[in-house]
């Protein structure tokens, strides 16, 4: 993996801490792009599909591991049925988690989209059920939800080098991360301009998401590195980099 393959039109930031590097891609966090689900978003099938209001959940979510579903399962439970379109589909919260062809841990797929998607006419709210529940709950969607699904547009990776030294990078998420199907839907997502209509930065409008990947201290060094340290002063406006997509 080379981070700065396209250095021609991104802005990178690294510091050392912990004993290991950490790589930020500036461009993407310094940058205005917010996620407008439900506003415009084409979402991900091979031809814009904005009016099925569907976003990136067209397929069943991937589980990164036993402990991402542990949660999710977990988050399903507490579900209240009056926020979940589709409870109805499965006889147990937790079966709303399958195995595809090949062996994958998925949702399941149910008319078209993850079966966790309230459709645009359910009344109690659209989008993920879960991401909606946590929030009545008042807890962080992001303790509820897929990892792949609080994490996208970020990627978050590492790599050691022949020594052991570990190099981490944070980065906006590319189609080549959907892995071989990523070529055959447009990624709207960050690929078009129409999401970088955000009144923030990145890096300040995914605080928690960002916190949670690197910890709180890296995620500090950054804001200090981006130049987007907070202020108390509500009239000093914060400025970010314009990203290639929004030019």
């Amino acid at each position: 993996m080379d981070p700065t393959s396209d250095a021609t039109s991104r802005q990178w930031v690294s510091f050392d801490h912990g004993g290991d590097t950490w790589m930020f891609d500036a461009t993407f966090l310094a940058s205005n792009w917010t996620c407008i689900f439900g506003r415009g978003c084409h979402g991900v099938l091979d031809v814009d599909a904005t009016e099925l209001g569907q976003g990136c959940c067209s397929f069943g979510a991937h589980f990164a591991d036993k402990a991402d579903r542990r949660r999710v399962r977990a988050a399903a439970r507490r579900l209240p049925r009056e926020l979940w379109q589709h409870a109805d589909v499965v006889e147990r919260p937790e079966d709303a988690l399958t195995k595809d062809g090949e062996g994958n841990w998925t949702t399941i797929v149910h008319e078209g989209a993850c079966i966790f998607l309230n459709g645009p006419d359910f009344g109690p709210g659209t989008g993920c059920a879960l991401h909606l529940a946590a929030l009545v709950a008042g807890e962080r969607p992001l303790d509820w939800k897929p990892e792949v699904c609080w994490q996208v547009p970020l990627r978050f990776e590492y790599h050691d080098d022949d020594v052991g030294h570990t190099t981490h990078v944070l980065r906006e998420w590319k189609r080549r991360d959907w892995g071989e199907g990523g070529e055959g839907f447009h990624w709207w997502c960050t690929d078009a301009p129409d999401a970088f209509v955000g009144h923030e930065p990145v890096a300040l409008a995914l605080r928690d998401d960002i916190v949670e990947l690197v910890g709180e201290v890296v995620y500090e060094r950054l804001l200090v590195e981006l130049g987007l340290e907070p202020t108390e002063d509500p009239d000093v406006p914060v400025t970010w980099l314009p990203h290639p997509r929004s030019r």
